[in-house]
């Protein structure tokens, strides 16, 4: 997590330099890339004193992560003189993110690396800095995480104004540092650079090819069907794109999908491989999943929704439009309600791109099919069906021990038992919000958080007490 916080930070510098080589915030006084820094500083410094006070553990992390020197008197008197301690400090919007803001939503600026992506980007080194900033003390409170979770808030907000904002965005550092790759967002690249990164872009095909994104996709827990279905899919592309090498006519197959099935099933996680798997096969350009909701398609006003749909267009050319639940378009929705608008905008949009865009909607089985038959040209477009059912007991057991396996947690024999039992009742009973993975997302991130307070209060810390998670971890959960 460290590397690639650093490696977000120095990201989040390149782009600020390359956003004020375009001319945005060129006027400021301080360079763009000193602002980020300094802005960064301070949302440390408002963090640390939660409690009134700051670690020597925390003060080397600032000084370390943001190259600074600061001695602990020193940072209580810049405390001070940036007023980070006053309320209205997690009300204030970065200044640097309003510029960052100006470069995408205003399209200034001929990059491709981070088209519209910018501002969340600089949003999620924001959160994980944050993160990991409170994961440095042992005793991390509850007040730290409610002064992160209201300025992480107020961010998104922001963002949302503008249509920028995306949940669980997805976001990745780009290296070499994009300040000494200037080219890639300031001008086109010359003929040497060109070939340097069309070669780069054949070994990073070449080290991730079709079969390993297949091998990925089989390795994930349970969903037998919709491997089956993908595999059916990808058989057919690879023999259009066979045919199409040998001069002959493609097979006329829609690429467009519906994508049905219950919360936590695993639509997002397939339908982000399929792009990869798409891009390998040179059926999009881009191979970038750009996820929406009815809020990222509608507006409250008249025109706007037309807008706002194009723009989310626009960003997914190349690559997957992933919409879930897509029925809140046009379930239920009166003559005032601008769902219809946004379903109308889509469809001239996937006909004028229609080698360019693939739209995958998502939902529950039941509503998807009343979508599909609000709209004629709904339809025809969407012709094929990835059904996903929902995990087993055994497959959530399993997908709980991957989790723990990932954050390096083990489950006692005691805790094994009681989680078996537990997932084995809920899938029996399956009350309205069961959401299979989300499930048990939640319920380990809750027996993690009561595992802390029982090692905080038994001062043992050993790896074998940190790592474990024992039966009374999970015991009056409720999910």
């Amino acid at each position: 997590m460290a590397d690639k916080l650093s490696e977000l930070i120095q990201t989040c510098y390149g782009m600020a330099s390359a956003i004020n080589a375009a001319g945005i915030g060129a006027q400021e006084q301080m360079k763009l890339q000193a602002t980020v820094r300094c802005e960064f500083l301070k949302f440390l410094t408002y963090l640390a004193y939660a409690e009134g006070n700051i670690t020597a553990g925390e003060l080397n992390f600032i000084n370390r992560t943001l190259g600074y020197n600061f001695k602990k008197e020193e940072l209580v008197q810049f405390r001070f003189s940036e007023r980070t301690a006053m309320p209205e400090f997690a009300k204030t919007v970065p200044r640097a993110l309003k510029f960052f803001v100006l470069a995408d939503a205003g399209n200034k600026m001929k990059d491709e690396v981070y088209r519209r992506k910018k501002a969340i980007t600089l949003v999620e080194t924001y959160r994980l800095l944050g993160q990991t900033y409170i994961a440095q003390d042992e005793q991390c409170t509850e007040k730290e995480i409610k002064l992160l979770s209201a300025y992480m808030k107020m961010l998104e907000d922001f963002l949302k104004e503008y249509n920028l904002f995306r949940r669980n965005a997805h976001v990745e550092p780009i290296l070499p540092v994009i300040d000494r790759r200037k080219e890639k967002w300031e001008q086109p690249a010359d003929k040497g650079s060109a070939g340097r990164e069309e070669k780069v872009g054949k070994e990073e095909e070449k080290e991730e090819g079709v079969e390993d994104m297949l091998a990925e996709l089989n390795a994930l827990t349970g969903l037998s069907s919709v491997k089956q279905e993908v595999g059916h899919l990808v058989n057919l592309m690879q023999v259009a794109k066979l045919r199409r090498e040998q001069g002959m006519k493609e097979p006329s197959v829609s690429k467009h999908l519906v994508f049905s099935g219950n919360p936590g099933t695993g639509k997002t996680t397939v339908a982000r491989l399929l792009a990869k798997i798409y891009k390998s096969l040179g059926i999009l350009s881009g191979g970038q999943l750009v996820e929406v909701d009815r809020g990222g398609l509608v507006g409250g006003y008249i025109g706007q929704t037309a807008a706002k749909t194009a723009d989310v267009v626009d960003e997914a050319i190349g690559g997957i439009l992933f919409i879930d639940e897509a029925y809140a378009l046009t379930v239920g929705k009166g003559d005032g309600d601008f769902g219809q608008e946004a379903v109308d905008t889509l469809l001239k949009a996937m006909e004028d791109n229609r080698d360019s865009l693939i739209v995958i909607v998502a939902g529950y089985p039941d509503l998807m099919e009343e979508f599909l038959s609000s709209n004629p040209g709904l339809r025809s477009r969407f012709s094929r069906f990835v059904t996903f059912e929902d995990y087993t007991p055994g497959e959530l057991f399993e997908i709980l021990l991957a989790m723990c396996k990932k954050q390096e947690y083990v489950l006692s024999e005691g805790a094994q038992e009681f989680v078996r039992d537990f997932l084995k009742k809920r899938c029996e009973n399956k009350p309205d919000n069961f959401a299979n993975a989300r499930d048990v997302r939640n319920l380990l991130e809750r027996a993690i958080t009561n595992q802390a307070a029982r090692v905080i209060k038994s001062r043992k810390a050993d790896y074998d007490t940190l790592a474990r998670l024992e039966q009374c971890d999970f015991e009056g959960i409720r999910l």
